[in-house]
């Protein structure tokens, strides 16, 4: 299977014709909210492993920071396992529920892709519409056909980390997306973890909810796509919201839907931003 002529948002009916085909590794993705594990076992795409996005450690905790990029070792690690390999071609797989459980998805292709891994896409619609297309199910748990730890080769263009990102409102040389809701980039509420209410002073809101269609469970089309950002500047753009988690939606519209240059997300975002007092934060 040749990475390069598979879109990044596959279909069910083109996951149903490459069941199968060597290289190819499935992994269902759904929250806990969703089910998870118990959710996969009940059902799910056929030779499709299971990776839960908590408990498996995609993401890590560092100080007030929930969502920072665990390190190399710990990634080649768990590739690995979920059998992995650079050849692979790796399509995950959401619920279709929600923009938060599509976020889940986004961030972990995120990490592969920054971890140096090429062959990527996410199924559009997740198990509801596999189920919708009247795709086989099977239950039970398949294990992975474990692999050799990734040789995991960092590709930094995709990962903004704090100093940069002061740098870069100090400089005004980049725009800032906030992914969260109207009420956190105003001020009006704020994550547990963050130490001030606020946004980085310059950010664009762009909520993520807005790129999820409700209705099909599915990415909204992409007219609509490019119309919610079709205000940006022309700059390399940095997203974030509170842990890395939902700006990673707006990363992946941006860098691999629409196939903009220069997109990085900020995984510390807010939580680890305002850990330190000299950091700006603006208000509405």
């Amino acid at each position: 299977m040749s990475a390069k002529s598979v879109p990044v948002l596959v279909g069910a009916d083109w996951l149903a014709s490459a069941l199968g085909q060597p290289g190819l590794v499935v992994i269902d993705f759904r929250l806990a909210a969703d089910g998870g594990k118990a959710g996969y076992e009940a059902g799910h795409i056929p030779g499709a492993v299971h990776s839960d996005y908590a408990a498996d450690g995609w993401r890590e905790k560092r100080g007030n920071a929930g969502g920072l990029r665990p390190e190399a070792a710990h990634l080649a690690s768990l590739f690995g396992r979920l059998g992995i390999t650079p050849q692979s071609h790796v399509v995950l797989v959401p619920a279709g529920t929600s923009a938060n459980d599509l976020a889940a998805s986004a961030r972990a292709f995120w990490t592969l892709r920054h971890a140096g891994h090429t062959g990527l896409s996410i199924l559009d619609g997740g198990m509801r519409a596999w189920i919708a297309h009247g795709g086989a199910v099977e239950t039970g748990l398949v294990a992975p056909d474990a692999a050799a730890p990734y040789p995991i080769a960092w590709q930094p263009a995709y990962r903004a980390q704090a100093q940069g990102v002061l740098a870069a409102v100090n400089a005004h040389s980049h725009v800032l997306i906030d992914a969260r809701s109207p009420s956190f980039h105003a001020g009006a509420e704020k994550a547990t973890e963050a130490k001030r209410a606020g946004h980085i002073p310059g950010a664009i809101n762009v909520n993520y909810t807005g790129l999820f269609d409700v209705a099909t469970g599915r990415i909204i089309d992409l007219p609509a796509l490019r119309a919610r950002f079709e205000m940006l500047p022309d700059k390399p753009v940095i997203t974030y919201c509170n842990t890395g988690h939902t700006a990673a939606l707006d990363w992946f519209i941006l860098s691999e839907v629409l196939g903009q240059p220069d997109i990085a997300l900020y995984d510390g975002s807010m939580t680890e931003w305002t850990e330190d007092e000299s950091r700006p934060v603006a208000l509405l």
